[in-house]
C-alpha cells in the first residue's frame, strides 16, 4: 500500500523534525496499530494455540528493518534481512507478503519451525517506509509426530516443513500454490489454512495502519519520531545497565537438565565484559549442541532485549531496536547449543530460552551482588494424541504456566504461561477434547522460600476419554531448579506421573514422548515455580500466615523455611515458638539450588 505524505512535505517545505508531543502521539500509535493487529489474530485464527493460548505477536519495522515496536518477547531477531538477501529491499513492491519459519536461514530471526513469520513492506508517496510483521505458532506443519514437535526429534527436517524466506504474494495477488504446498504438509488442514489467513490479514492491517500514520504526519517526521523513540529505548537501557553494573567481568553458568537423548547437564556459559565504553557478552564457553531437540538458534540480539524487557518495565520506552544496541558485541560459537549447526533439531528450544532469559539475570545478580530477581522454570508443553469417538485425529497441544522469581521488593508472580500468553481454561478443554479436567489449581510449596516468595507453578490433572492416547512431555529445572537469590531458596520443581495414587502409578520421564494412555487414566502435571530473594525468616509472619491459608506455602514448609510455627489445627501463629525457631538463624549465599548453598560456577 502506497499512501499520499503530509501536504507540507509535497509542497516542498524542508524535513521537519517531530516535536515531543508528536513524538508522544507516535508512540501511541504504533501500540494502537500493534494491539489492532494482534486482536484481529486472535479473533480470526482457527487453531487453539493462537486463538486461546495467545502464542503470537504482531511488530513493525523502519524502512531499514529496524524494529520500532514489538513484543515482550524477547527472543527474536532480525526478520527483514533474511528476507532480503533473496529479495533486495529496492525490488520490493506495494501488496507483497513475504514469509519463513526457515531457523537457520534466517539467523535466529524464527527459532523453531512451527512459528511462521510474515513480512509485508509499507509504502508512502511511492518510497519504501516499513513493514508490518506477524508471528505465530502453528498448531501441526508436518513432521514425523502431530504437533510437529517431539522430544523424539534428532533432526530439523523431523519438526515439520521448512520454509526458506518466499514471496507470498505479488501486487496483492497471494501465490496459492504456496499455500496448496504447505497445506498439505499438515494434518489440520483447515486449521492451517485459517490460521494463514488470520496471519495475512494482520499484516495487511499493520501495512493500511502505518500507511495512514505517515499520511499524517508527513515521511520524514514520521521517520524522526522513529529514530527518536529507538534512541530514546537505546539510551534508557544503556543508562540503567550502567547504573546497576560497574566495570569488570563477571561469569555465571545455568544448566539444563537433558536433551531427552541421554545427555545433560547441559552448561551455558556467560562471561559479561563492562568498561566505560563497551559492554559485551561471551557465551563461546557453553556446551556443544545436543543431539536431542533443546539446541537454540539464538540471534545476538536476544541478550540486549532480555535485559531490555527486565529494565524498560516500569517506563514508557518501547522495546524496540533500541534495547538491541545496548551491547557492543555477543560471542556465539558455531556447534554450540546456542549456535547449533544445521540439520541440529530445534522445536524444544523453549527450554533452552528460558534458561537463558535466567542466565541474564544471573549475571546481574552476580555484578550487583544479588539486586535482580530470582530464577524462572521454563514453561510446560504437553501434547496428547489420538483418535476421538468418530474416529478423528485430535491433538491437545498445551501449554502449562510456572512460577517466576522473586524481586528485590516483591513476590514473584504465580502461574504465568510466558509474558501475555495464557492457559487453557478447564471448560474449553472439557468441551473440545477427549478429556475431563479434574483439579486445575496452584502448585503449593513450588515458589522458593524467600523474603520475598517466588512465584508457585500449577496443577493439571484430566481424565482421558479416549481410547488410546499419546503422551508427549517437555519439563526442565527439575535436577537443575531456579536459583534463589541474597538468601532466597531454590524453586520447586515439576513433574508428570499417570494414575497417581493408584497401583499402576507411573512417573513419566520430563523430557520424553511416546507415553501410551487408556480410557481412564489420569495424567497430573505439576510445574514448577520461581526462586525467592532474601532470607526465608526476613519475610513477616503474617505474610506466611496468608500465604498458608490460600494454599501456595503448607503449614510444613512454614516451619521448616520460614521458621514459623501455626498452632496445631488452627490458622494462628504460635508467638513464642516462631520467636525461638528463629533465633537460629541459617547461613545464606548469594544463590541457592538443590536445597544446598553454592555460589554457581
Amino acid at each position: 500500500m502506497s499512501m499520499p505524505i503530509a501536504d507540507e512535505e509535497k509542497a516542498g517545505a524542508p524535513p521537519l523534525a517531530c516535536d515531543p508531543v508528536t513524538v508522544e502521539i507516535v508512540r501511541g500509535a504504533l501500540r494502537a496499530i500493534q494491539s489492532e493487529m494482534e486482536a484481529l489474530i486472535e479473533r480470526t485464527a482457527m487453531s487453539p494455540f493462537i486463538r486461546e493460548k495467545k502464542d503470537f505477536y504482531a511488530a513493525l519495522f523502519d524502512e531499514t528493518g529496524a524494529l520500532i515496536a514489538g513484543s515482550n518477547l524477547p527472543i527474536f531477531g532480525d526478520v527483514v534481512g533474511p528476507v532480503a538477501v533473496h529479495y533486495p529491499l529496492e525490488t520490493m513492491q506495494p501488496g507483497d507478503i513475504y514469509w519463513f519459519n526457515d531457523c537457520y536461514a534466517s539467523n535466529g530471526a524464527v527459532s523453531h519451525s512451527p512459528d511462521q513469520v510474515l513480512l509485508a513492506p509499507v509504502f508512502a508517496d511511492g518510497a519504501l517506509a516499513g513493514f508490518a510483521q506477524s508471528w505465530a505458532h502453528f498448531n501441526d506443519i508436518g513432521g514425523m509426530r502431530p504437533g510437529s514437535l517431539s522430544p523424539d526429534c534428532i533432526d530439523i527436517w523431523q519438526e515439520g516443513i521448512i520454509v526458506p524466506p518466499v514471496r507470498l504474494a505479488r501486487d496483492g495477488v497471494v501465490d496459492e500454490a504456496l499455500l496448496r504446498l504447505f497445506v498439505r504438509n499438515s494434518r489440520f488442514p483447515d486449521m492451517v489454512r485459517g490460521d494463514m489467513r488470520a496471519s495475512m490479514a494482520a499484516i495487511r492491517l499493520g501495512e493500511r495502519r502505518l500507511g495512514e500514520l505517515y499520511a499524517r504526519f508527513g515521511l520524514a517526521r514520521t521517520r524522526d519520531a522513529f529514530r527518536q523513540l529507538i534512541a530514546e529505548t537505546e539510551r534508557e537501557t544503556r543508562s540503567r545497565l550502567r547504573a546497576l553494573v560497574p566495570d569488570g567481568d563477571y561469569d555465571f553458568t545455568e544448566r539444563i537438565d537433558s536433551d531427552g537423548h541421554g545427555n545433560g547437564p547441559i552448561r551455558m556459559r556467560y562471561r559479561m565484559s563492562v568498561s566505560a565504553t563497551r559492554m559485551t557478552l561471551d557465551a563461546t564457553a557453553s556446551d556443544d549442541q545436543v543431539k536431542g531437540p533443546i539446541n537454540f538458534l539464538m540471534s545476538p540480539a536476544v541478550p540486549a532485549m532480555v535485559f531490555g524487557a527486565y529494565l524498560l518495565g516500569d517506563t514508557k520506552a518501547m522495546l524496540n531496536a533500541g534495547a538491541e544496541r545496548a551491547i557492543d558485541e555477543v560471542r556465539l560459537r558455531e556447534g554450540s547449543i546456542l549456535k547449533p549447526r544445521f540439520p541440529a533439531p530445534l522445536g524444544m528450544r523453549g527450554i533452552t530460552m528460558m534458561r537463558n532469559m535466567a542466565a541474564c539475570l544471573g549475571l546481574l545478580n552476580v555484578a550487583t551482588g544479588g539486586r535482580a530477581m530470582a530464577a524462572h522454570s521454563a514453561y510446560v508443553i504437553w501434547y496428547l494424541r489420538g483418535l476421538d469417538e468418530k474416529g478423528r485425529l485430535f491433538l491437545l497441544s498445551d501449554g502449562l504456566a510456572v512460577g517466576y522469581g522473586a524481586r528485590p521488593t516483591a513476590d514473584g508472580n504465580d502461574a504465568v504461561y510466558l509474558v501475555a500468553q495464557e492457559n487453557f481454561p478447564s471448560e474449553f478443554l472439557d468441551s473440545v477434547f477427549p478429556v475431563r479436567v479434574l483439579a486445575y489449581a496452584i502448585n503449593p510449596d513450588t515458589g522458593g522460600p524467600g523474603r520475598w516468595r517466588g512465584g508457585c507453578g500449577l496443577v493439571r490433572e484430566v481424565e482421558v476419554l479416549a481410547e488410546e492416547a499419546m503422551v508427549s512431555m517437555r519439563i526442565d529445572s527439575v535436577d537443575n531448579p531456579p536459583w534463589g537469590v541474597a538468601g532466597g531458596m531454590a524453586a520447586g520443581s515439576g513433574r508428570c506421573v499417570v494414575n497417581p495414587g493408584r497401583p499402576d502409578e507411573r512417573l513419566l520421564k520430563p523430557l520424553s514422548d511416546g507415553n501410551i494412555v487408556r480410557r481412564g487414566d489420569v495424567i497430573r502435571i505439576e510445574t514448577g515455580g520461581g526462586g525467592g530473594f532474601g532470607h526465608p525468616y526476613d519475610r513477616e509472619v503474617e505474610r506466611v500466615l496468608e500465604d498458608v491459608a490460600c494454599g501456595f506455602v503448607s503449614r510444613e514448609s512454614a516451619f521448616r523455611n520460614y521458621g514459623v510455627v501455626l498452632l496445631p489445627d488452627r490458622m494462628e501463629v504460635d508467638v513464642g515458638a516462631t520467636s525461638r525457631r528463629r533465633s537460629d538463624r541459617p547461613a545464606t549465599a548469594l544463590f541457592h539450588r538443590h536445597g544446598y548453598q553454592e555460589a554457581l560456577d
